[in-house]
């Protein structure tokens, strides 16, 4: 969410005749673009603003500004905090430092009434919902970005059709609950309708969307992926814990029961997909054997990807007002640790069971000699490098090699 937000400001910068700085010294305007789902996320923005103070005061002139999630509705803290910040944005507000910037340049805050979303590559994010209207205990992106309020489907449809007039392959749909599109509609348009939407679009070869939640992965989703064809077979749902006391203390809405039931209509309804999954280990109240059924769940599912990370204490949610931090310090490293050693097991022999395999792959980039691309079921693929400029190519790669966390191959034949 936050790069797609950085590009459409860098966008909008550009329109109105800035570019790209590779230095804060030389820059007429510095963003600092927060997100601050964890504490420590949040401490490194910190850091990050009291380090263009210096420059700023050489440079009176010069235009600091905070947007993203760290700005809230209220923002006097802030400019108590940080006197040097110019403009604080709420996560895609862009409007203040655009009209400033407009006015120092024309003399008045007028703003050109379109603009070219940059592309990047051959792949892009497409921000539909935004916004968050769950307020899971330990989050605190639904006070930072607001309640859920989904794009117009005719608006997405256009930015995708832009952009692949501009050479992007593939975009992936955006949203803090991607699956909850819709829900403010009046007309029952859900993420499934937009996808099929999207899949209309000419020379768009793959999509992709995440963040799901699990109650929102209905039956009808599932047969969307299944059926239309650009749709790539991967689902990222969080699951958080394997514990349904865990879960109940985390304000998830959803029993590991359901959570089970979720995960076998998908592969039900999508033989070939593949899953990812977020976990929190050591959650206030988190004992041994409530951490074991989290173990239990990630190794009877095998998840292709898990996301891990130690709890730590958000201040502004609800878990910082109600909930005591008491599992040590040492206990979540060492948990964390034994979530990403069986992760890392169970990678290794999914991985593995593909050696030999010809797969589909969409070339990113090159680096480092080789060209890397994905899968359409998400998977980091790697090969060599020739005399062909690949770049934004579907090619079909063998397997030879395979590790935890990508495969190797070779080039066998383009599109």
């Amino acid at each position: 969410m936050n790069v797609a937000d950085s590009e459409r400001l860098g966008a909008h910068l550009e329109s109105l005749g800035y570019t790209p700085s590779l230095t804060a010294e030389a820059a007429d305007i510095v963003v600092v673009n927060s997100c601050v789902v964890r504490q420590h996320a949040e401490d490194r923005v910190a850091n990050k603003l009291h380090s263009l103070r210096p420059i700023k005061a050489a440079r009176p002139d010069q235009v600091v500004a905070l947007m993203g999630c760290m700005v809230g509705p209220r923002t006097e803290e802030l400019k108590k905090r940080f006197p040097h910040v110019d403009v604080f944005m709420r996560p895609q507000a862009y409007e203040p430092l655009l009209e400033l910037v407009q006015e120092r340049a024309t003399g008045d805050g007028c703003l050109p009434a379109e603009f070219t979303i940059p592309v990047t590559g051959v792949t892009a994010f497409i921000p539909i919902i935004h916004g968050c209207d769950n307020f899971c205990t330990f989050c605190i992106v639904p006070y930072r970005r607001g309640r859920e309020l989904s794009r117009p489907v005719a608006d997405i449809v256009r930015e995708v059709d832009g952009l692949v007039q501009r050479g992007v392959k593939e975009v992936t749909l955006l949203g803090q609950k991607v699956d909850s599109y819709g829900l403010d509609f009046e007309d029952g348009t859900d993420l499934a309708d937009l996808l099929t939407a999207v899949n209309r679009v000419d020379g768009l070869e793959r999509i992709r969307f995440l963040t799901s939640f699990p109650l929102g992965v209905t039956d009808k989703l599932i047969d969307a992926v299944a059926r239309l064809d650009k749709v790539c077979e991967h689902i990222n749902i969080p699951v958080q814990s394997g514990d349904n006391a865990v879960l109940e203390r985390m304000h998830r809405g959803y029993s590991i029961e359901t959570y089970r039931d979720r995960i076998r209509r998908i592969r039900e309804g999508i033989p070939s997909v593949t899953l990812s999954t977020d976990v929190i280990v050591g959650f206030c109240g988190e004992t041994e054997p409530e951490f074991r059924r989290t173990l239990d769940l990630l190794e009877e599912t095998r998840f292709d990807v898990v996301h891990v990370a130690a709890y730590s204490v958000r201040q502004g949610t609800i878990a910082a007002r109600t909930l005591p931090d008491d599992v040590a310090l040492e206990e979540k490293k060492e948990r964390l640790k034994r979530v990403e050693a069986l992760q890392e097991n169970i990678a290794r022999e999914i991985h593995a069971a593909l050696l030999g395999q010809e797969i589909e792959v969409l070339v990113e980039a090159q680096k480092d000699g080789r060209w890397e691309g994905r899968s359409r079921t998400n998977t980091l693929v790697h090969f060599p490098a020739g005399a062909l400029d690949l770049r934004g190519a579907l090619v079909t790669v063998r397997v030879s090699s395979t590790s935890p966390w990508s495969l190797q191959g070779e080039l066998v034949a383009v599109g």
